[in-house]
């Protein structure tokens, strides 16, 4: 069991979009097999933003130019007797791409653009159909 000082634990993640497409990464450490977007842990000192950045870029190659804060998600788990074992607070961040095309790196085992239209094609770990939908309507300017 986890110490209770040691959760919630802040981490962040990007939306990132190019050309009406989200891009997804499969994870390579467990749970293995789901796919999510690029992000991990904020170091000690590192502002959101720039975490946010560079977890895109340790991941898969990419810069990025932030749009903003696209919202706040929770990860919880829990074990048989209900005690949280793993609990994070995602600052999930909206960008667009940079020119460069993403290779899978250091916790992805893959990368690759996802339309959006089209992610029950994909294991998503939890939150990211919902944060997809409103990216997308942040993204298009629809209600």
């Amino acid at each position: 069991m986890v110490a209770a000082q040691h959760l919630p634990k802040i981490g962040v993640s990007v939306s990132v979009w190019r050309e009406g497409k989200v891009l997804l990464v499969e994870r390579a450490k467990e749970p293995r097999g789901i796919w999510a977007f690029p992000g991990g842990h904020v170091e000690p000192g590192e502002n959101l933003e720039a975490a946010a950045a560079r977890e895109l870029h340790e991941e898969t190659g990419l810069t990025v130019r932030l749009e903003g804060l696209l919202g706040l998600y929770e990860v919880i788990r829990r074990d048989a007797a209900g005690q949280p074992t793993v609990h994070y607070v995602i600052a999930c961040y909206l960008g667009h791409a940079g020119p460069e095309e993403p290779v899978a790196a250091s916790d992805a085992a893959a990368a690759e653009w996802a339309d959006p239209e089209k992610l029950s094609t994909y294991a998503l770990a939890p939150n990211i159909a919902d944060a997809v939908a409103k990216a997308k309507k942040l993204l298009t300017g629809q209600p």
